[in-house]
């Protein structure tokens, strides 16, 4: 029987979607670009809306790309901006992370960008990856520690942010300080030959600054994680409406400065 996942809790607003088609493999894959060769076959678990996948489909050219989520809304809105790029060689499908279509030993690269800190059951996820990796392949996995995440200036309703967003997660059956247990769950799924690393997001320009507190100004009123903390009764409007506010009062402190801790694991099938 298939694990259900975790509920996903930012769904498919613009501003979600907007802050993710910002990821390329150099900005958030940058531990596998080595591995992306021309003519590598390569998985892309949990696609989101793509801009990764088709920079791994530059990459790979003329290899197969198959990129797959849990959503059936990502993965119309990934094949759709593909069409679009002109992106070639990339075949897009909705599939669980616990339960992938397909044979054992298939790809060269099996790859997950921000999928395990949502999963009902990482391990699990893990075993399917290296499942359908081949021998000497290369499973990979990136994730956001949510406690390292630091910002200044110290504003009180980013810390209510995160208190609140800690919460959610965790009542939706995820983990949002995953990047620390990355290699606990690669171990238990039974990959041995890891390597491990950390990366970061810095936004500090101004115009980072700009757009990254915009981003979440929406997203903390208007995506999923709003509604479902309104359902929930875990804040009230006015409630979000504060932390939307002090997003945009950092946003605006020439000297703000937000910075996103990520683990990274490499393993050797």
């Amino acid at each position: 029987m298939a694990q259900p996942p975790a509920v996903y809790p930012h769904g498919q607003h613009e501003s979600v979607v907007r802050s993710y088609r910002w990821r390329t493999v150099e900005n958030s894959a940058a531990y596998l670009a080595d591995d992306l060769r021309a003519g590598a076959t390569v998985l892309d678990v949990g696609c989101g809306p793509g801009s990764i996948t088709a920079d791994i489909a530059e990459r790979v050219a003329p290899g197969r790309v198959v990129a797959v989520d849990a959503s059936a809304d990502a993965v119309a809105k990934a094949r759709q901006a593909a069409a679009e790029q002109g992106v070639q060689g990339v075949e897009f499908a909705v599939a669980d992370a616990h339960a992938l279509d397909g044979p054992d030993d298939t790809f060269d690269v099996v790859h997950a960008h921000q999928v395990l800190q949502y999963a009902a059951d990482p391990v699990r996820a893990l075993s399917e990856m290296r499942r359908v990796c081949r021998p000497g392949g290369i499973v990979g996995a990136r994730d956001a520690d949510h406690a390292m995440m630091g910002w200044y200036p110290e504003v009180p309703e980013l810390t209510e942010w995160m208190s609140l967003y800690q919460r959610i997660a965790r009542r939706d059956g995820g983990e949002p300080n995953a990047g620390r247990r990355l290699l606990s769950w690669a171990r238990c799924a039974g990959l041995t030959d890891i390597t491990c690393t950390t990366s970061t997001w810095c936004y500090a320009t101004a115009d980072e600054r700009a757009w990254w507190s915009e981003v979440w100004s929406q997203r903390i009123t208007s995506s999923g994680l709003a509604a479902q903390a309104l359902d929930e009764g875990l804040a009230t409007a006015d409630d979000l409406q504060r932390i939307a506010d002090g997003w945009r009062v950092w946003g605006q402190a020439d000297d703000g400065w937000f910075t996103i801790v990520h683990g990274e694991i490499r393993c050797r099938v």
